[in-house]
């Protein structure tokens, strides 16, 4: 995936510019989407823009993602975590979600992280 090209937000992907753990719901709804429909991948460390801002505390993030995915969702999707480190050594996280065989994926507990 060549992340210099990806322009705009579509059905496949959602870009987060950073990991928001005081409002996961506005990030969990893309996950939820995307385990209701045919999957698709959460950027973090990139503006809505384009720009890859990075994440300062890649490995912490990954970590706070897939806590809150196993605690904030009624069901819970198959999800994979991965890093890409571009040229100029900053860290996104993807975060692909699956498109789920037990629907429907629904964000809904408001447990603090």
């Amino acid at each position: 995936m060549n992340m210099e090209n990806l322009i705009g937000e579509t059905t496949e992907y959602d870009k987060k510019a950073a990991l928001e753990v005081k409002k996961p719901k506005s990030w969990c709804k893309s996950v939820s989407a995307f385990a209701n429909t045919l999957g698709g991948a959460l950027i973090f460390g990139m503006a809505d823009d384009g720009q890859i801002v990075g994440l300062t505390e890649p490995d912490s993030d990954a970590e706070k993602i897939s806590k809150i995915i196993k605690t904030r969702m009624e069901t819970i999707p198959e999800f994979r975590l991965r890093f890409h480190k571009i040229e100029d050594g900053k860290v996104l996280l993807i975060l692909d979600v699956f498109k789920g065989e037990e629907a429907p994926y629904v964000p809904f507990r408001q447990i603090p992280v």
